[in-house]
């Protein structure tokens, strides 16, 4: 490991001079060392209905800046591998300059977002480390919004970080988590991927501004005595010119209220979707259903129903997407999406439940983009999104609908 730790300070000194292309080495030992990322930025406005507020930011698109390492070797007939992904943000640490002292001229956020060990042969693939999760990945990996802004989120203008894509307007953001994850060999038409995952707490209502508790009752189911279980599988054919993609993933957890004789309620989720590629054309159907899942964000506040310490009532969630998009002169990308995600209220009575079966938020929107790849590495994006809610989410009236407009570059190495 004295090689790797000599290659890691060689490529920290070489970066500046890796700016525009892939760095990979390889070592003596048989092992060998990557280094590849991308930098985007953009331009983004967003105007409230009627007189609402307009508010200009410069940021980061969906997907966040990456710069990636990664080391690679065989030993014992078994490959091997380690990655580490960063994901700096260009924004200020409090997301916009103000004169009032606030320290938003602090430094960007970095993001350690990946940190996994692979261990794979022609059995498949052990990978154990902090990655993206299973349920709901490729609901994510196929929205064209990722060279992107999407939706920011309404009144969320002047935020920091990363934009929301279609997270929460189609489908749930599965977050980088730690896991232990089992493939499938790689490489062949169907693939499947399950793991044991670091469970979450199990929720109820959050104030939308501090993060917190409203009713500190609703967050007492935080004992999670297993991993909670993520899978998914992925199926793939070529016909000619055309390709087509089929996945299906689930996820189950249980979470209970204490350590011995406590309640346990059971969180469940399943995702579907098809993506079909016909020459220049591309087709993008997904949809997503569970219970004591949350909305937007996966286990992100607001599963449990009612107000009792012990209730076991849970929230259904629903939502999907389509999205077509077409190709021109194979370097510029027209694309339209369409996406909705709801939460619906528990029917058990209160305390334990709602009390009836209405939406309890529903957030959706329209994407039309333009996706011009300008050279091999370099892609130019512009974006118009409406963004909308029909249900009552974070203090907003139902009918408040947003406008996003946004251009910038993505620069991938």
């Amino acid at each position: 490991m004295k090689r790797l730790a000599l290659l890691l300070v060689a490529v920290a000194l070489l970066l500046p001079a890796a700016a525009n292309a892939q760095l990979t080495m390889q070592m003596s030992n048989g092992w060998s060392f990557s280094f590849a990322g991308n930098v985007n930025a953009f331009w983004v406005f967003s105007k409230v209905n009627n007189s609402g507020p307009a508010n200009s930011s410069v940021r980061t698109g969906l997907l966040p800046a990456f710069a990636t390492f990664e080391a690679k070797g065989k030993e014992a007939g078994m490959n091997l591998g380690v990655h580490f992904g960063f994901a700096p943000q260009i924004n200020n640490g409090g997301g916009v300059h103000d004169n009032f002292g606030n320290g938003t001229q602090a430094g960007a956020q970095i993001d350690m977002r990946q940190v996994y060990l692979t261990v794979g042969g022609q059995w498949g693939q052990i990978l154990a480390g902090r990655e993206l999760g299973l349920f709901s990945r490729q609901n994510i990996l196929n929205d064209m919004t990722l060279f992107g802004v999407g939706a920011v989120g309404i009144g969320g203008g002047q935020g920091g970080g990363t934009t929301l894509g279609r997270i929460g307007y189609g489908y749930l953001y599965p977050n980088f988590d730690a896991q232990l994850t089992y493939s499938t060999r790689a490489g062949r038409p169907a693939q499947l991927s399950i793991g044991a995952f670091q469970p979450s707490n199990l929720q109820g209502e959050r104030s939308p501004t501090t993060g917190l508790c409203t009713v500190p009752a609703t967050c007492a189911f935080v004992v999670t005595k297993i991993p909670r279980v993520e899978a998914e599988l992925t199926y793939n054919q070529k016909s000619g010119k055309n390709k087509y993609m089929f996945w299906a993933g689930g996820l189950w957890q249980s979470t209970s209220n204490a350590a011995t004789a406590g309640q346990t309620a059971s969180s469940v989720g399943g995702t579907a979707g098809v993506r079909g590629d016909f020459s220049d054309l591309s087709v993008v159907v997904t949809g997503y259903i569970g219970k004591g899942v949350g909305t937007t964000l996966l286990f992100g506040g607001g599963e449990r129903a009612g107000t009792a310490a012990t209730s076991t009532e849970l929230r259904s969630s629903d939502g999907g997407y389509v999205q077509l998009g077409y190709t021109l002169n194979k370097k510029t990308t027209v694309g339209a999406s369409w996406g909705f995600s709801r939460l619906k209220n528990n029917a058990t009575a209160a305390p334990a439940g709602d009390g009836n079966e209405l939406v309890r938020s529903n957030l959706y929107a329209y994407t039309l983009g333009i996706y011009h790849q300008w050279t091999k590495s370099l892609k130019l994006v512009f974006e118009g999104t409406q963004e909308g809610t029909t249900g009552q989410i974070g203090g907003l009236a139902p009918g408040t609908k947003q406008t996003d407009v946004s251009g910038g570059f993505m620069l991938f190495f």
